[in-house]
C-alpha cells in the first residue's frame, strides 16, 4: 500500500502511551515519538530476509532494511502491525504469528519511534510489493554482519541500530 503522508499515527510519550494523534508528515517532521515494528523472517537454513526499500518511500529510499516493516497506525497495536506490514509488504503469512524478540525505545536512530523487533520462520517464496520493496534477499549472518561492517550506508539506520541485539538471538541458527 502506497505511503500517505495524512496517515494517522498515535503520538505516544516517553513511557509509550497514546497522548494523541497526528499525521505521518507532521510525526515526521516535528520528529514525535510514535510507533513502528521490525520483522526479520528466518528460514530453515538460518538465512535471514531482507529487503531493499522502494526509491518511492519517503525516508530512507534504497537502502537495504529488515525483512517487514512499518508504522503502527492510530488505533492499531504492535501484534495486529506486525501481521499486516508481514502480509502487504512481502505477503508472506506464516503458519506461526511473528515472535516478540524486544522492544527498543524512542531514539534518533529509529526516527523517534518505539520498535518492537519480531522473528518470523518462513520459507517464502514471497510477492513484493513494489510500491513498498524494490527487491530482496536471504543472507546468513555471517554476510550480515559483514554487510553491517563494511558497507553500512547500504542499509536502514533502524537496522543498523536493531541488527546487532537481533543477531544474539540467531546464535541457534
Amino acid at each position: 500500500m502506497a505511503q500517505n503522508p495524512d496517515e494517522l499515527f498515535d503520538v505516544v510519550d516517553e513511557q509509550d502511551r497514546v497522548t494523541g494523534q497526528r499525521a505521518r508528515r507532521e510525526v515526521h517532521r516535528l520528529k514525535l515519538r510514535h510507533r513502528a515494528v521490525h520483522l526479520l523472517v528466518v528460514n530453515r537454513a538460518g538465512q535471514v530476509f531482507l529487503q531493499q526499500r522502494s526509491m518511492a518511500k519517503d525516508l530512507f529510499p534504497g537502502v537495504w532494511d529488515s525483512s517487514a516493516a512499518g508504522h503502527v497506525g492510530a488505533g492499531e497495536d504492535y501484534d495486529g502491525t506486525a501481521a499486516r506490514e508481514l502480509a502487504e509488504e512481502i505477503g508472506c503469512r506464516p503458519e506461526r504469528p511473528p515472535q516478540r524478540l524486544f522492544k527498543i525505545e524512542a531514539r534518533e536512530e529509529t526516527g523517534q519511534e518505539f520498535v518492537w523487533v519480531y522473528r518470523v520462520e518462513a520459507e517464502g517464496p514471497f510477492v513484493l510489493q513494489p510500491e513498498e520493496v524494490a527487491r530482496g534477499g536471504w543472507f546468513s549472518v555471517a554476510e550480515i554482519d559483514r554487510w553491517v561492517a563494511e558497507r553500512p550506508a547500504e542499509l536502514a539506520p533502524a537496522f543498523l541500530f536493531i541488527w546487532p541485539r537481533a543477531r544474539e538471538r540467531f546464535t541457534d541458527l
